[in-house]
């Protein structure tokens, strides 16, 4: 189910029954004591529901990571917060930007709806931008002819690690971050125009991650904000609260 439909819809109720009490029902006098719970109930809910409304459609939302298409840098188990208006305001359900004109920025952890699926988010990381020209040669990325530089590479040794992978340092934008490689798995070597209105995703699991790859770019309107904090961390192999990786800030 889209909770964000059902969160529209919530508000859209439950408001109609508040504003009929409010204007109609209060201007003929007409007692609210004596009123029944399918009345009383939406009445009271609508402010507390509009307001989760519109924090979780236009300041923060928060989302569970549910597999390690992202390690190192997100963990299965990762609760995060994703800025809204990372990418402009959009309207709920339909992703349709109404204000700011914020675009999504090379090495960026972008939420986005699943394109072959919209009422599934995904979370990738953005490689390229409209028009940019991606290579991928040898397990090394390539955008606008330049290699991206990688280094500082040894073995993995983190949380949720198979014991195979190796972990680099990778740079983007101005900005490091680190990636994984399972040397045992194909390079999967590719060449791609990005389309215009259009972002190039790539999981920093580079070789255990569903991505455009394989299902193409993400389109603007599915955008939905940037990642930002993990605010909680559950570790289910351990069965228990990675406490070392609340509050971290997501790069």
């Amino acid at each position: 189910m889209d909770f964000e439909l059902l969160l529209v819809l919530l508000t859209l109720i439950t408001g109609l029954v508040w504003g009929w009490d409010r204007w109609l029902r209060r201007r003929e006098g007409i007692d609210r004591r004596q009123d029944p719970w399918y009345i009383d109930l939406p009445r009271s809910l609508f402010p507390v529901i509009l307001i989760v409304l519109l924090v979780r459609s236009f300041v923060a939302e928060p989302f569970r990571i549910p597999s390690g298409s992202m390690l190192p840098t997100l963990h299965t188990g990762d609760f995060i917060l994703v800025n809204k208006a990372a990418y402009g305001l959009r309207l709920p359900v339909l992703g349709t930007r109404i204000a700011g004109g914020g675009e999504p920025e090379r090495g960026d952890v972008a939420v986005f709806r699943y394109p072959r699926d919209p009422g599934e988010d995904y979370i990738k990381r953005v490689i390229g931008l409209p028009g940019d020209e991606i290579r991928y040669e040898d397990r090394t990325l390539y955008v606008n002819g330049e290699a991206l530089e990688q280094g500082g590479r040894q073995r993995y040794a983190g949380l949720q690690a198979d014991g195979r992978a190796w972990v680099l340092r990778e740079r983007i934008g101005g900005e490091a971050h680190r990636i994984l490689h399972h040397r045992e798995s194909p390079s999967q070597d590719f060449e791609y125009t990005v389309p215009e209105g259009s972002y190039f995703v790539i999981g920093d699991n580079r070789d255990r991650s569903a991505d455009s790859r394989f299902w193409g770019p993400v389109a603007d309107q599915y955008l939905v904000g940037e990642a930002f904090l993990i605010w909680m961390s559950w570790d289910p192999q351990q069965g228990r609260i990675a406490w070392q990786r609340i509050g971290n800030w997501i790069d």
